[in-house]
């Protein structure tokens, strides 16, 4: 185990539903649960914890957001599993559907208080599942890396969300999920590399155009009478 990483067994109970909805979205070519075009009647309420780097023109109105949860989701597969990484950061969430916006927001605040005492400030948190199209698979939380401006970033914490992470094995079609904490702030509107073991994904380079176009639309839909 790496010095600087801290995995903390999860307090509490997480509600059903965003333990479900978590899990569901690990799954490969799911596309997350609650992210029903009717849902777009709802307005949540602005959640706070929005950072100075978010202000400006990347931080739009919530509410108003049409993108489901694997579209801000960088996937990559080694061997039997399938890694996804979500940032939990405003600026990205605040683009997804309402209901998807207020899950994540949900799960986001659950723990953000626990992550900021495990490391005496506020972590960079992200969202990180581990799927397995085969039965007795291993995974290695350790693993998941992010390269950024030139720099490997390790996380600093690992939250597990789900039961058995501890065991670090998955049964065929079982997702882990846990919430990562990086010590570094990550831009989102840059580019970003994941890394899990020896395979890595630079597919959050077209993730950002999809949010460009989003944040768009949405201040578009805004103006209009």
């Amino acid at each position: 185990m790496k010095n600087r990483l801290t995995i903390a067994l999860a307090t509490g109970v997480l509600c059903a539903c965003v333990v479900s909805a978590c899990a569901s979205s690990g799954a490969a070519g799911t596309a997350g649960a609650g992210d029903s075009a009717g849902a777009a009647n709802t307005m949540p309420t602005p959640a706070p914890g929005a950072t100075p780097s978010e202000a400006g023109d990347t931080l739009v109105a919530a509410g108003y957001g049409t993108l489901r949860q694997d579209d801000i989701t960088v996937s990559l597969r080694s061997g039997a599993v399938l890694v996804k990484v979500t940032p939990l950061t405003e600026s990205v969430i605040r683009l997804t559907a309402p209901d998807t916006y207020n899950r994540l927001t949900s799960l986001r605040m659950s723990r953000s208080e626990e992550a900021s005492q495990m490391t005496m400030g506020e972590p960079e948190l992200v969202l990180v599942s581990f799927f397995s199209y085969e039965p007795d698979a291993s995974f290695q939380p350790e693993d998941l890396q992010i390269v950024y401006q030139s720099r490997l970033l390790r996380p600093s914490l690992i939250i597990p969300l789900t039961g058995g992470w501890g065991r670090q094995r998955l049964d065929q079609q079982e997702t882990q999920t846990a919430i990562y904490g990086f010590d570094t702030s990550i831009d989102f509107g840059q580019v970003m590399t994941v890394r899990y073991g020896m395979q890595e994904s630079e597919q959050w380079r077209q993730t950002i155009v999809r949010l460009e176009n989003e944040r768009a639309q949405i201040r578009s839909r805004i103006r209009q009478p």
